[in-house]
């Protein structure tokens, strides 16, 4: 019952293909283990737990590590993105575009010329 309360948690996971994952419902209690690639991706799981059960839900346990804590996500640009719009997916702040551009300053010469299928990183916050 509490499972298919949080399909789409578990729906999340499978997309963002995390590793060793586990599954298990126990007394009403749905426990998730696994681990995400990035801190943002840990972060989209999170945010769809509390989307579903509240700021403190008590009928999931959740128990994500993160792969690489060297940075916030790698982001592969799209048609149409400028750092602007990238750095307003992941902080909430345009104008932190400055941010995404230094640490990327061996593949970007000019913020204002990036171009489609370029990874990205996106520094911590």
């Amino acid at each position: 019952m509490v499972k298919s309360k949080y399909q789409s948690v578990l729906d999340l996971g499978e997309k963002l293909n995390i590793q060793n994952g586990d599954v298990k419902e126990e007394n009403g209690v749905l426990k998730v283990y696994g681990t995400a690639k990035t801190q943002y991706e840990k972060n989209l799981l999170w945010d769809e737990i509390k989307a579903i059960g509240g700021e403190e839900p008590k009928d999931i346990m959740a128990d994500i590590k993160v792969a690489d804590t060297s940075v916030y996500h790698r982001h592969t640009v799209k048609s149409g993105e400028t750092l602007g719009k990238i750095a307003k997916h992941y902080y909430g702040d345009p104008s932190k575009y400055q941010k995404i551009f230094a640490a990327n300053s061996d593949i970007l010469k000019n913020p204002d010329l990036i171009y489609p299928d370029q990874e990205l990183i996106i520094p911590n916050k």
